[in-house]
């Protein structure tokens, strides 16, 4: 076993909130050597007592390692920690929740110190980490050299999904993908506001919802090719014209319910819009257009 252990990447992790120590966890159980920092040291104690090596800086756990892997509140908290440390020849991999300008300014600032550098966008919670049938897995941009070097370490606690050489596309992934399940969820606070006052179980309506909604989820590749070959007549089923048509009828329901359509007008309103400038004939593709400025 100690022979093993010698032979896995060394990892350092700064952060030990739940996602940093769930990771640093992984890491420890899988035989890699780590070395940890956290601004409250008591949270490294669990660590320690499974293996861990506490450092009493984050620059002296950057110096312990070249993979330095950090995990914070938030990008300023990572200009702060990192400030005085010695990043000449390291590979930083940061999996704090940015935006794509902050990652792609956290990486020039992370090369003119002599880092190289990869940032993440984690598809996960806590929980799901180290699990690998949870299918919890993380995005990766930025330098190819780094992702490949340590794909196999990165990948122990989660899968492992390279998006591109730009250090702010798994942020962009990230959030692309965070704000599709926020709009679905709005969707299903509509449904369940819609039966909410009426005599029909939650229970009862939620498999039918859930099935509902799996078999939309062609429409997703559908969209991505409509607007690759920028055809939105393309394979239409139920064009814009009949969608907007049948409307009233959910915005009359809803009223009739008792129930806000604060949910769902934005989005009804601008397939209005999409067909009031001749789109009657496409999906609702066309409306994404009208959300980019």
């Amino acid at each position: 076993m100690a022979q093993n252990t010698l032979e896995k990447t060394s990892v350092t992790m700064l952060g030990l909130g739940a996602m940093g120590a769930a990771l640093a966890r992984t890491w420890l159980a899988a035989g890699h050597p780590l070395t940890v920092w956290n601004r409250t040291p008591a949270r490294a104690a669990a660590l320690a007592a499974e293996g861990a090596r506490v450092a009493d800086s984050a620059a002296e756990a950057v110096a312990a390692n070249t993979l330095v892997v950090v995990c914070l509140l938030d990008d300023t908290s990572v200009g702060k920690v990192v400030a005085g440390a010695d990043l000449a020849d390291k590979d930083l991999v940061n999996l704090t929740t940015s935006t794509p300008d902050q990652a792609r300014a956290r990486a020039d600032w992370a090369r003119e110190r002599g880092a190289r550098y990869l940032d993440g966008g984690i598809m996960a919670v806590p929980p799901m980490i180290g699990t690998p049938e949870a299918g919890g897995y993380v995005f990766y941009s930025g330098s190819r050299t780094v992702f490949e070097r340590h794909q196999e370490t990165l990948g122990v606690p989660a899968g492992t999904t390279y998006v591109g050489e730009d250090a702010g596309f798994a942020a962009l992934h990230d959030v692309a993908l965070l704000s599709a399940m926020y709009g679905m969820f709005a969707g299903v606070a509509h449904a369940f506001a819609l039966v909410r006052r009426e005599d029909i179980d939650p229970a009862a309506l939620a498999p039918l919802l859930a099935d509902w909604l799996v078999a939309m989820v062609p429409a997703v590749h559908q969209t991505a090719d409509q607007l690759r070959s920028g055809d939105y007549t393309r394979d239409v089923v139920s064009t814009l014209a009949m969608q907007v048509a049948g409307t009233p009828t959910l915005l009359s329901t809803a009223e009739g319910q008792g129930v806000s359509t604060e949910l769902l007008s934005p989005y009804l309103d601008l397939m209005r819009r999409r067909l009031a400038e001749g789109g009657g004939e496409e999906n609702v593709t066309g409306v994404i257009d009208l959300l980019v400025r």
